[in-house]
């Protein structure tokens, strides 16, 4: 930890600029002459931000991993780094390269945060404003911790400004279930003070603070208080801006994502790269090797569906065909003309691809390596099955979790303008037991390759059950004491020798 901990020095704050966002550069920076007015704070929250749009982050280790990791996407062409290998095949080790670039780059996340919430102490102004500003920063930390304790469990938890290395030599981990509060104190606070409509989605409102903590109550199997702050959300979902957009294709082009209700939180990408920031590897990782369609370049085929996943999804909904290509297009030589070939005649991933990254990018170039996309972190139709989910568990077959479903699936029914009559509503009456399967599945399909389903096999402890012989992806050294964490990097316990033991079978 320590040798990360210090490297965010302050002046990294704004060398990056999110286009959606509003910030003045401002160069090397100091905190004893920063901090003037909001519009520093605002800048040095904006970092925070900046460092999420990495490449040591969203931008690829941490979202291939992620990916990889569930029941939905394999490794396609098994020549890649055998680190992804790893994360896929259930063999990793605490030298992973993909968690030993991606843990450090949560704790740069993590220190931006604290250093604008720090500094929102000394900042003058209307104090209603500068709340407002620093909420952000609560937020981005809550985000960023609840990333780290899901994946690791017990991990070292820093809510203070590291001026020297000394301060963290001897820092031990927070135990998980101490980790779980301060991450909700951090997301009431900034339900608190966000602002109800922010002007864009790559900056978080109270909607968005509302929707994470209802993950967070779910994760936690408090389905009451999970409930109630999806339910809060929905009902105030005119008044955040918030809402289910009608074609689900425009979820996933990078040119209509900006302008779209349903995000309640995106990572602002926008085709602007500086150094490893803003570069964008997931069009790059999960488009067909060997597709000439785009002129951008060619896919690379490393996170690639399995054909049970494929087969196994209903033809007939629209959804399938937004999330896969099952064609590749190939020039048939020097200046020849494109040839159309199943997706199976891509020799490194005979099978077909996921298409949500890949087929609309916007401005795009190096392979996809950058593009336009704003991901979303967590929508509303997330919000509705969270609602859905949860209620099912405190009141077993009403109307109301029926009609969340049924809301999401009135959506997937509009085919690109055409309404087609599948999926078919939620069945009244569903046991409590045969909703909470379905309502699972729904996530599985409307939420499939967005980064959520390893935590939800993760919180549901199903993976024997999704690994196993019969599932979509079987895994036959999956284990259960010992995969649904993940090893610390192991020269975060050389280093510091506290944070030894490593979580159990690594």
């Amino acid at each position: 930890m320590k040798k990360y901990i210090a490297f965010l020095c302050f002046g990294t704050m704004a060398f990056f600029s999110c286009s959606d966002l509003e910030e003045k550069p401002v160069g090397i920076i100091r905190p004893e002459n920063f901090f003037n007015n909001t519009d520093d704070l605002q800048a040095a929250v904006n970092g925070a931000f900046a460092n999420i749009a990495h490449n040591n982050y969203w931008g690829r280790e941490f979202t291939i991993a992620l990916m990889l990791r569930d029941d939905m996407a394999d490794i396609g062409d098994r020549t890649t780094q055998a680190a992804r290998i790893d994360v896929n095949d259930m063999s990793m080790n605490d030298t992973n390269a993909l968690v030993a670039n991606f843990w450090p780059q949560s704790y740069v996340i993590i220190t931006a945060a604290n250093q604008a919430i720090e500094g929102a102490k000394k900042t003058p102004g209307d104090p209603a404003k500068v709340n407002a500003i620093v909420a952000q920063a609560y937020f981005a930390r809550a985000f960023a911790y609840y990333h780290l304790v899901r994946l690791f469990g017990d991990i070292p938890y820093v809510d203070f400004v590291v001026n020297d290395v000394n301060q963290v030599n001897s820092l031990s981990k927070t135990k998980e279930a101490d980790v779980y509060p301060k991450i909700i104190a951090d997301l009431e606070f900034a339900k608190q003070w966000l602002d109800d409509k922010p002007k864009v989605k790559a900056v978080p409102g109270k909607g968005t603070a509302a929707g994470y903590l209802a993950s967070v109550y779910l994760t936690l199997g408090n389905f009451q208080k999970a409930y109630d702050e999806a339910k809060f959300v929905i009902t105030n979902e005119a008044k955040f801006g918030l809402g289910l957009d009608a074609d689900f294709q425009d979820l996933f082009n990078a040119t209509k994502t900006a302008s779209l209700k349903e995000p309640l939180f995106t990572i602002d990408f926008n085709n602007l790269t500086s150094g490893n920031y803003g570069q964008d590897y997931t069009a790059f990782f999960t488009g067909s090797l060997k597709d000439d369609s785009y002129s951008y370049g060619q896919g690379f085929s490393v996170a690639v569906p399995s054909l049970k996943v494929f087969n196994t999804w209903d033809q007939r909904d629209y959804r399938r065909a937004v999330s896969f290509d099952t064609i590749i297009r190939k020039k048939t030589g020097p200046g020849g003309s494109l040839q159309v070939y199943p997706s199976s005649d891509n020799e490194k991933a005979p099978r077909p691809h996921i298409a949500k990254y890949f087929r609309f990018p916007g401005k795009a170039g190096a392979n996809g390596r950058t593009s336009q996309h704003n991901y979303i972190t967590m929508r509303f139709a997330e919000v509705l099955l969270t609602a859905a989910e949860a209620l099912n568990e405190i009141n077993p077959g009403t109307t109301e979790a029926d009609g969340y479903v049924n809301r999401v699936r009135a959506r997937a029914r509009n085919k690109a303008g055409k309404l087609v009559s599948f999926p078919a509503n939620v069945t009244p009456g569903l046991s409590q037991t045969d909703f909470r399967k379905m309502v699972i599945d729904e996530r599985r399909l409307e939420l499939a390759f967005e980064y959520v389903r390893w935590y939800d096999i993760k919180r549901l402890k199903i993976g024997p059950e999704v690994f196993g012989p019969n599932g979509l992806e079987p895994h036959a050294n999956f284990d259960p004491n010992r995969d649904y964490l993940w090893p610390l990097p192991g020269t975060e316990l050389a280093i510091n020798p506290n944070l030894k033991p490593n979580n159990p079978g690594y």
